[in-house]
């Protein structure tokens, strides 16, 4: 009898790795709060991140500009219309890493390209969690690209506008490679116009540039290991002869996690540092608009924020018929930071004859236990935060720049304290695609530095800091219905907020002359303002939020709508704000779209964008009139993986406001723009 000798054995295969930068997954209870998520295809629509954001009602930056004309510091962003504000009460994030400027509390936009984030997260409320500080209306999560392949979009149009951006990843056995690169121009607009324009208006031009490479390391099935380095330059005129600004910084992270499995622990170790400069140049203006004096040129201010955080996650552990997750974290974030500047102006020695130095640092530690509990149509979640916050080394010294003698020396007591935050909610599966859910929360967002210690001006309207500001808090409640079917998809959510200890721009006295209530302010020129940022009472807010998408064969229709009623509680701190509304906060935001694929090749699509009116100051006397825009674009196929695009924003040329002097000179955002680009997928 024939013997066939048996196969050796085979030798030890390992188990195929999955390339993916280090992150956790989404933490199961985030399903009971109101969380939105844009896809790939909506962001790779959009030529800044901002300008993506703003597809969903109420959630804009401080004034209607995007980051295309908008300074930096009026580009934090916020979620819900409770008060937007110039340093944003949303915190950002990039797989876990804050992107909100370590000095100001802005986002720079143009530090990340669209093409290079696989999806974001915009989690309205829901509190701090475990998200921590700065989480005061909600959070934005970026989610970097992983994946093979990449993408190249270039455009051209009108105003001198150029723009490249591209993003890939490349992969070599356990090592994959994603890098990112942003270049965009614009000759930009003038946004004074009509008869009240002057030589003094000049255009809002932009040269930005960014760039970001990450590595990421499989070390086994769960484990990963991500190296992420990042820089961002941007230069960009203010609308006014001889006023400029420029901005630039660099962002380093490192970041091991493991996937939880059943019954093992899944966990996440981060660390990451963010390096910043930002220079300004102000000028008031004459009242003919022919002419602008200098009014201060903050020409450094270093800045540097850092920090670390860790989790360790437990999932699928069974408890009374349904599934646990649990999760305990702790984070730690410090920063610090220094205006340099001149000022004080002197027209018959053509100089500035003031120097100024002003900063100090922040930090905040805290750790938080979170869970949920999915069992049958229910989920349960929850969880509780404890934060110790710190402002320190507060200083301010101004000096004659003649002479070097202190003009004004001052140096500010620590202030510090501890915040308890909490978040509960719960959601029911109804049958049929429907769900109902409920949630209360509390989150907390710490005084910006730039708030704390750096005075501004922009034109002849003049705002003082405050060492002394506490962190704002907020407490919020919501309830919502949703429906999610094939071809159909709608919800519904109520919510009531409150914020106490709002930081606000209250005004102190107009101009011309000094204002003997806060002498540091110095001369208000006519047609000025004096305000100064307090905490000023309470805010409190109603709102309803609807969204709907319907799907038909070669047609999809999106609308959402949101309506806030929101009104400030001065106090005793600032009574005469009692009653209004806060400022740039409008009533009623709507948004409604359409995409028709006209034919295999030809893709159409159109998006409105509809805000009722607002205020452009605290005591609700500048009103920016209600504002109707509509943006279309056409798309077509050359082949696969190569799109010919032409776009017109503002396609009606819409006169939208987005601020008001005291002498009622009114600006307005950009005019219809015509751009026409070819963007290519592998």
């Amino acid at each position: 009898m024939l013997q066939i000798p048996s196969p050796p054995p085979a030798p030890d295969v390992l188990p195929e790795v999955v390339i993916t930068a280090a992150r956790l997954p989404p933490a199961a209870g985030e399903a009971a709060f109101s969380v939105i998520r844009l896809d790939q295809a909506t962001l790779d629509r959009a030529t800044r991140l901002d300008e993506a954001l703003a597809t969903v009602p109420a959630v804009s930056l401080f004034r209607r500009t995007s980051s295309l004309g908008a300074n930096p510091t009026t580009q934090g962003i916020s979620l819900r219309a409770i008060a937007p504000s110039g340093a944003g009460r949303t915190l950002v994030t990039l797989d876990g890493v804050p992107l909100n400027d370590p000095f100001g509390g802005w986002v720079i936009w143009s530090q990340v390209a669209p093409e290079a984030l696989e999806s974001l997260d915009i989690v309205r409320g829901a509190g701090a969690g475990p998200y921590g500080a700065g989480a005061l209306t909600g959070v934005i999560a970026l989610r970097e690209r992983d994946g093979e392949g990449g993408m190249l979009d270039a455009s051209v149009g009108e105003d001198g506008g150029r723009r490249l951006a591209a993003a890939t990843t490349l992969k070599s056995g356990r090592v994959a490679i994603t890098g990112s690169v942003l270049l965009d121009h614009s000759d930009g607009y003038v946004p004074v116009r009509g008869a009240v324009a002057g030589a003094a208006d000049t255009p809002l031009d932009l040269d930005t540039r960014s760039a970001a490479l990450r590595a990421d390391v499989g070390i086994d099935a769960l484990t990963s290991l991500s190296l992420r380095a990042s820089a961002y330059d941007e230069d960009r005129g203010s609308g006014l002869l001889n006023t400029r600004s420029s901005a630039s910084g660099q962002g380093y992270s490192a970041t091991l996690s493991r996937t939880p499995s059943k019954g093992a622990l899944g966990w996440r170790a981060q660390v990451w540092r963010r390096e910043s400069d930002f220079s300004n140049a102000s000028a008031s203006v004459a009242a003919d608009r022919s002419a602008t004096t200098p009014a201060n040129d903050q020409y450094a201010t270093p800045a540097t924020g850092w920090g670390a955080n860790l989790a360790l996650r437990q999932s699928a552990l069974d408890l009374f018929g349904g599934r646990l997750e649990w999760e305990l974290g702790a984070d730690a974030r410090y920063a610090e930071g220094e205006t340099q500047e001149r000022f004080s102006w002197s027209a018959p020695l053509n100089r500035f004859t003031r120097d100024r130095y002003a900063g100090g640092e922040t930090s905040v530690v805290g750790g938080y236990a979170e869970g949920s509990w999915t069992g049958g149509p229910w989920l349960v979640a929850g969880g509780l935060r404890l934060d110790q916050w710190k402002n320190a080394d507060g200083h301010r010294l101004e000096l004659d720049r003649a002479t070097g003698a202190a003009l004004l020396d001052e140096t500010y007591a620590d202030h510090s304290g501890e915040v308890t935050s909490a978040r509960v909610a719960v959601r029911r599966d109804l049958g049929a695609g429907w769900a109902a859910r409920a949630a209360a929360y509390s989150g907390f967002r710490p005084a910006t530095i730039n708030e704390l210690h750096r005075p501004f001006r922009v034109g002849n309207d003049i705002t003082e800091s405050n060492p002394d500001l506490e962190p704002e808090r907020l407490q919020g409640i919501e309830t919502g219905l949703s429906w999610d079917r094939e071809t159909t998809t709608f919800g519904a959510t109520l919510f009531r907020n409150r914020i106490e200890d709002a930081i606000v721009n209250v005004t102190i006295g107009t101009g011309p002359g000094v204002v003997a209530a806060l002498p540091r302010g110095g001369f208000v020129p006519a047609g000025g303002v004096l305000r100064q940022r307090q905490n000023a009472g309470t805010i409190e807010a109603t709102g309803i939020e609807l969204n709907a998408r319907q799907r038909l064969d070669r047609v999809t229709l999106t609308a959402a709508v949101s309506w806030t009623d929101a009104e400030m509680d001065g106090g005793t701190s600032a009574p005469r704000l009692t009653g209004l509304r806060p400022a740039q906060a409008p009533e009623w935001s709507a948004t409604a779209g359409i995409d028709w694929r006209a034919t295999d090749r030809l893709s159409l699509s159109g998006r409105a964008r509809y805000e009722s009116a607002r205020f452009d100051d605290d005591l609700n006397s500048r009103t920016l009139n209600a504002a109707l825009t509509l943006d279309a674009r056409a798309d077509y196929a050359l082949k696969d993986g190569v799109t010919l695009y032409a776009v017109a924003d503002n396609l009606f040329d819409e006169d939208v406001e987005v601020s008001q002097t005291a002498d009622g000179v009114a600006g307005y955002g950009p005019p219809r723009t015509l751009r026409a680009g070819i963007s290519l997928n592998w």
